[in-house]
């Protein structure tokens, strides 16, 4: 009995939740609404998994409390609620996947936009300084240097740009020229500007 009353109770707030998550959108008041215009994509994936991990919490309590499907006077209220919550959650995924769209394509821009310096350190970190001087005797950190086969900041050649990448950006010619130093034992050899600490 005492199980039965539990159960009621988590029914009766799963239902009062999901009333008032079905507020109609009429229902929101306009200075929330200009607030959520102006959320970065960031803060709205936040906010719609936030939302998504609700509605799932409500399909597994409906889903592993199947007895309220059984009870004459609940069942009307829990399929509907749950129907409910399965359609808000493939909404909400649906969302979160052309969120998450937008701000990769965001941080390649971003990445792409970056000068010489700031993409090599932002690859290299640690080894930030040291890159910047390789790429300063190879290139003085022109993207479009060339000399025969070599190419970019880091002047690689036509067989290490096959194995390793290349691109018009400081940004991937810097990570195509890590792969290698990575490659190379994180050693600075295969380039003929070599690092030498003072």
């Amino acid at each position: 009995m005492r199980a039965l009353v539990v159960g009621l109770l988590a029914f009766v707030l799963v239902t009062q939740a999901a009333a008032a998550a079905m507020k109609a959108p009429s229902d929101v008041p306009s200075k929330v609404k200009t607030a959520h215009q102006t959320l970065t994509l960031d803060q709205q994936l936040e906010r719609k998994l936030a939302a998504l991990r609700k509605y799932r919490g409500t399909i597994h309590f409906f889903r592993t409390h199947r007895s309220l499907f059984s009870a004459s006077a609940q069942r009307k209220d829990a399929r509907s609620n749950l129907a409910y919550a399965e359609r808000r959650a493939s909404q909400l995924s649906k969302t979160v996947l052309t969120l998450r769209a937008k701000l990769r394509a965001r941080d390649t821009r971003k990445l792409a936009s970056l000068p010489p310096k700031k993409a090599i350190c932002t690859v290299f970190e640690d080894h930030c300084q040291e890159a910047i001087a390789v790429a300063w005797c190879e290139s003085h950190l022109s993207t479009t240097a060339q000399n025969g086969q070599y190419l970019g900041l880091f002047q690689m050649g036509s067989y290490e740009r096959r194995l390793f990448g290349h691109g018009s950006t400081a940004h991937e010619q810097a990570v195509a020229a890590h792969r290698y130093f990575v490659r190379s034992g994180r050693d600075w050899s295969p380039w003929s500007c070599r690092w030498a600490a003072a």
